[in-house]
């Protein structure tokens, strides 16, 4: 088995090159999610301690809803996990 087909999955140099391209796509992709996932966070939890500030209370079950309905009609019910994950990022765990 060659070394390519190792990383890509085929031996064919050209279907290899578009794979590599696609990767390195991914990748980019991949960067700008985990920098957005992170000001998210930030932003969620900047939210959460002035709303709790101002005698708030720590969730709003409401925006969670929207939130979780939005990913889950735009991404299936795999966005539904991605919406719980960014949710936990930013407000942490409960209970």
């Amino acid at each position: 088995m060659s070394d390519s087909r190792h990383v890509t999955g085929t031996d064919d140099p050209l279907s290899d090159a578009e794979i590599q391209r696609y990767r390195a796509e991914i990748d980019e992709i991949d960067r700008r999610i985990i920098a957005d996932a992170k000001r998210r966070s930030e932003i969620s939890r900047a939210i959460g301690r002035t709303r709790m500030g101002s005698g708030g209370t720590k969730l709003v079950y409401g925006r969670e809803t929207a939130i979780l309905n939005m990913f889950r009609e735009e991404l299936g019910y795999e966005g539904v996990a991605i919406a719980n994950a960014l949710l936990q990022l930013g407000r942490g765990r409960l209970g």
